[in-house]
């Protein structure tokens, strides 16, 4: 039985336990999500060190270049996550012979993206040469971001393929290749940065072949894999090649290119907020790094029960059992409430313990005891709003929330944050605090008007 496809609670039965029921599920799919979000956040977290490790000059490049692919990539991961939903709700509303032919298009779309990313990624001159980069740093990250390109059509096609297990329910293949991948990204890195087995030490540059050849070889198990599983027997990429179809693909785009967008604007935002903290001095901007970086941590469990959320809800819609996908998609905020709750008691309780673990500098570790009350708030706002557009995408309801997100992080959030960092028209002057007051508030409205959303108007997106 496929990981998705629990049985139905029955309307008889308690409502405790039909919710009970529910979670359960959802911790079933979460769970490997979850593995394989950090698994993925763990390739940057071991590119940023070794590379620090080389030199500096070598770690800048990786920052930036890593800077530059990362929104890109963002976008066509949301776009390509449209096929999620899509597939869920085939496979609940047992229209199974739509899969394949949903899961090519997602591929055609996936080899489109990785041209683009590669032709952007590939002639970065212009921006390099517009931060003012040091010759040897603008090296290295051009360099980087060459040998990154190779694995780009491998990352797209995973991102593809994720829609088909993952919309099957089967979301421990994806958890399986994305720990592979960091495996042998580890010791590829060691190799390729400081020069072993005979190859010349490249310093950065060996972070991109590391992170290309690790994709590819993760890329090329997963092909194997489903051509081969018994599993997947009734879904041969081969046997069931589907040829473009121009409303198939403008399906995906529809329901994909606002999901991209959201989570493009979300990711820039953070980005312009680092470039407006950075007058405020190295200390400032260590602490809030520090900060952001403890919130996106503790994000990955929230962020993974919101996947598997979308995943349920496009399934049970898809099934024709609107009541349980209703109870799933609102009493999935309580279990997320509780989940905010817990990590923003731990982040006041643990503020200096935490600071420490990242700095032995007394002032960054000031800065980032004070940033961190303020992003136990910041934590409970965003848990819900991550909840609540899950929930619509299961719906596959994205248009009308990738307003609402834009209008509460660049029409509240953003403005706030910068009036209250900078000016005393509303407060005093609060410094880098007063963005994260400024991006709780933004995600406060975000909550307030997705929440409106579900609760008012989702049952509309089943028709």
């Amino acid at each position: 039985m496929d990981e998705v496809h629990q049985p139905l609670p029955e309307a008889r039965q308690p409502l405790i336990q039909r919710t009970l029921i529910e979670w359960r599920t959802l911790a079933i799919l979460g769970g490997p999500i979850l593995i394989a979000q950090v698994a993925q956040m763990a390739n940057g977290v071991i590119d940023t060190v070794m590379a620090g490790h080389a030199s500096a000059e070598d770690l800048a490049a990786v920052g930036i270049g890593s800077s530059l692919w990362m929104p890109v990539f963002l976008f066509f991961m949301g776009l390509l996550g449209a096929l999620q939903p899509i597939i869920s709700g085939y496979n609940g509303a047992r229209t199974t012979e739509k899969i394949m032919p949903a899961t090519w298009q997602g591929l055609y779309i996936a080899g489109g993206g990785s041209v683009i990313m590669i032709l952007l990624l590939t002639n970065v001159h212009p921006v390099l040469n517009g931060l003012n980069l040091e010759a040897n740093t603008a090296r290295i990250t051009q360099g980087y971001l060459d040998a990154f390109a190779w694995g780009i059509p491998a990352m797209l096609l995973m991102m593809s393929l994720r829609g088909l297990t993952d919309g099957l329910g089967h979301t421990r293949v994806i958890m399986a290749f994305s720990v592979l991948g960091t495996l042998i990204n580890l010791p590829l890195n060691y190799i390729f940065i400081y020069g072993k087995l005979g190859l010349p030490a490249m310093g950065g540059i060996g972070c991109g072949w590391a992170t290309s050849i690790s994709n590819g070889v993760a890329a090329i198990a997963l092909l194997v894999y489903l051509n081969r599983s018994l599993v997947y027997r009734r879904f041969h990429l081969l046997a069931d090649w589907a040829k473009p179809d121009a409303d198939g693909i403008r399906y995906i785009l529809r329901l994909g290119i606002p999901i991209g967008f959201t989570i493009f604007v979300e990711a820039s935002m953070f980005s312009v907020i680092a470039l407006f903290l950075a007058p405020l001095g190295p200390i400032i901007v260590a602490g809030h790094q520090i900060a952001l970086n403890v919130v996106s941590l503790l994000f990955m469990l929230p962020l993974s029960i919101g996947m598997a959320l979308t995943l349920r809800v496009s399934f049970l819609v898809g099934a024709r059992a609107p009541d349980t996908a209703r109870l799933i998609a609102r009493s999935s905020l309580i279990l997320a409430a509780s989940v905010a709750l817990v990590f923003a008691i731990l982040l006041f309780v643990f503020a200096e313990e935490i600071a420490a673990l990242y700095t032995g500098d007394a002032d960054v570790r000031a800065v980032t005891v004070t940033l961190l009350v303020y992003a136990a708030f910041f934590q409970i706002a965003d848990v819900i709003q991550v909840t609540c557009i899950s929930a619509l995408r299961g719906y596959k309801d994205t248009s009308i929330p990738m307003f609402i997100m834009l209008f509460s992080f660049w029409g509240v959030g953003l403005p706030l944050g910068w009036v209250l960092t900078f000016t005393d028209w509303l407060l005093p002057v609060m410094g880098a605090a007063g963005f994260w007051v400024g991006l709780t508030g933004g995600l406060a409205s975000a909550s307030i008007l997705l929440g409106l959303r579900l609760f008012l108007f989702a049952p509309e997106a089943e028709k």
